[in-house]
């Protein structure tokens, strides 16, 4: 299966966050669709293996930030390349807070969204939540971020493979799994995170 045909499916881009007594987190999704109109619902899938995915399911409430066309790597290497278990991806951050006092993305975002849970089903990988639309909001009048655009202008190129050099495994730059061996199999996907090939990074011998 040619997993690029799949980043053809219209997706956004979004940093998803939520508050669970004072525990706090966010991370990036690109799964979300209106499922509903009266009232609003939507649906958002979340990787099993996020922290953000646990404090949803403790909580039932969450703040869907919408990033926009303006939205840099950076940002989203901040939230969806480290885990909230190992490090405060909040702290340093001076951001906005919805009805729930819960964090969203006050730059980089053209709209917010904030959601209670109503239904969950697990996926396997993911949990689907469906949800009610409690507040939204427009931040700006920028286009929305798609995961095409993502993956074609924003995420950076895989570096050149030196000639010279022996790989010797390959490690997924999402949470630093390592596959042993030289070649990487064009379908693999993380056993941890979920990502696919196009994640990991191959590690040379010394």
């Amino acid at each position: 299966m040619e997993k690029k045909a799949l980043y053809n499916l219209s997706y956004g881009v979004f940093m998803l966050s939520t508050r669970s007594g004072e525990k706090v987190n966010g991370c990036i999704t690109n799964t979300c669709m209106q499922v509903a109109n009266d009232p609003v619902r939507i649906a958002i899938s979340v990787l099993n293996s996020n922290y953000t995915c646990d404090l949803i399911k403790e909580s039932g409430i969450f703040a869907l930030s919408l990033l926009d066309v303006e939205c840099s790597f950076e940002t989203i290497k901040h939230f969806g390349f480290q885990s909230g278990r190992d490090v405060d991806k909040m702290k340093d951050l001076t951001l906005p807070v919805d009805q729930n006092n819960i964090p969203y993305m006050g730059y980089q975002a053209c709209a917010v969204i904030s959601g209670k849970v109503l239904e969950q089903q697990d996926l396997g990988t993911h949990t689907l939540f469906i949800a009610e639309v409690t507040d939204a909001k427009l931040l700006n009048e920028n286009a929305p971020l798609t995961y095409a655009d993502y993956q074609n202008r924003v995420k950076p190129k895989k570096k050149v493979i030196p000639q010279d050099k022996k790989i010797v495994g390959w490690r997924c730059k999402i949470c630093n799994y390592v596959y042993e061996g030289s070649e990487l199999p064009a379908d693999y996907v993380c056993p941890i995170c979920g990502h696919d090939v196009s994640d990991f990074e191959p590690i040379f011998e010394n």
